[in-house]
């Protein structure tokens, strides 16, 4: 199930759209590691597993990671990891990675970084990008 882990300590980076096509196929499942509460006020991905890597309120280390990771990778090849912007899910994506689980990091995230406003969702992100996405 684990290819080679590069330099980066997890299996690679991935554009939203490889990311989308790698889960509409099957071959990949995608694991939302944002809080609950950014997932709920922000948006979502559909079919997404929703794993937090860190808590709300504080950011402690969601204690529960490990075992919802291994479950999310059940079955799978492949996990696409997606934060807001790309770099809690580096994070995570080493982990997995840790745990003996193909994991790649979705580059830009949900929202994408801040423009010179500082507003995200202007210039990245599966949402900018018109990928599938839902909003409660």
């Amino acid at each position: 199930m684990t290819e080679p882990v590069g330099e980066k300590g997890y299996a690679g980076d991935v554009t939203p759209e490889q990311a989308a096509q790698w889960m509409a196929s099957g071959e990949a499942v995608l694991v939302d590691v944002r809080t609950d509460a950014e997932r709920e006020w922000v948006g979502y991905v559909p079919g997404a597993v929703p794993l937090a890597w860190k808590q709300w309120p504080g950011m402690a280390m969601n204690v529960a990671f490990d075992d919802g990771i291994r479950a999310a990778a059940e079955g799978k090849k492949k996990l696409v990891l997606l934060c807001r912007s790309g770099v809690r899910s580096i994070s995570a994506a080493k982990r997995a990675t840790e745990l003996g689980l193909e994991a790649y990091n979705i580059l830009e995230g949900f929202e994408g970084n801040p423009d010179e406003q500082g507003h995200r969702g202007q210039i990245g992100g599966w949402r900018k990008r018109g990928l599938p996405w839902k909003q409660s």
